[in-house]
C-alpha cells in the first residue's frame, strides 16, 4: 500500500529500508525517501509503519489514509 502518495513511497519500502537498516527515525526516512516533503498526509501513517518496522513487529498492512472529514 501506498503511504506517501506524492513520493511513491509503500509500507513494503519502508520496511525494507528498516530491515536493512537504513532507516530508525522519521528524519532518516525523509533523507532516503522524500516522504513527507510535500503534503505531510502520510507522516502519521509512515510513522506508525516505521515504528512497527523498527520493533520488528510482524509485517502486518498499514493503516489506510483517509481525508478528513467534512466539517
Amino acid at each position: 500500500m501506498y503511504v506517501c502518495v506524492c513520493k511513491a513511497v509503500s509500507d513494503r519500502r519502508i520496511r525494507a529500508l528498516a530491515a536493512e537498516g537504513r532507516v530508525r527515525s522519521l528524519a532518516d526516512l525523509r533523507r532516503e525517501t522524500g516522504l513527507g516533503t510535500c503534503c505531510g498526509r502520510c507522516v502519521p501513517c509512515a510513522r506508525a509503519v516505521l515504528a512497527e518496522a523498527v520493533r520488528g513487529a510482524p509485517a502486518g498492512p498499514a493503516a489506510p489514509l483517509t481525508a478528513p472529514a467534512a466539517a
